[in-house]
């Protein structure tokens, strides 16, 4: 079982980015899907989380610019971020509650760098 993120890379300020989080493997179900994100010397901080039936979570710093969805055929979380500002510079990390054969657990998928330059 793992989570695959994808999508990042550099863009100005005032464009958009869309990081994609697909989870494969012998999974029996998917919780909550969520975006965290990390800045240097900073915590890892939630973004944006979606439950399985579609309520979304948003950080204030990105209301109303970021926008989280789900495809549940597809097992994969989407985060559409317009309107990038140079503070939204991080690596993003997509995480998931994830049911395998035996348990359900938070994973982690590898970080994905957004880069919003000035």
């Amino acid at each position: 079982v793992q989570l695959q993120a994808s999508g990042g890379g550099l863009v100005q300020a005032g464009g958009s980015l869309r990081l994609s989080c697909a989870a494969s493997g012998k999974i029996s179900g998917i919780g909550v899907m969520g975006w965290y994100r990390q800045a240097p010397g900073n915590q890892r901080k939630l973004v944006a989380s979606i439950t399985s039936s579609g309520n979304t979570n948003y950080a204030d710093s990105v209301k109303g610019r970021f926008t989280i969805s789900r495809d549940n055929a597809k097992n994969t979380a989407y985060l559409q971020m317009n309107s990038l500002k140079p503070e939204d510079t991080a690596v993003y990390y997509c995480n998931a509650f994830l049911g395998s054969q035996m348990s359900w657990l938070y994973y982690w998928g590898q970080g994905t760098q957004v880069t919003v330059s000035s």
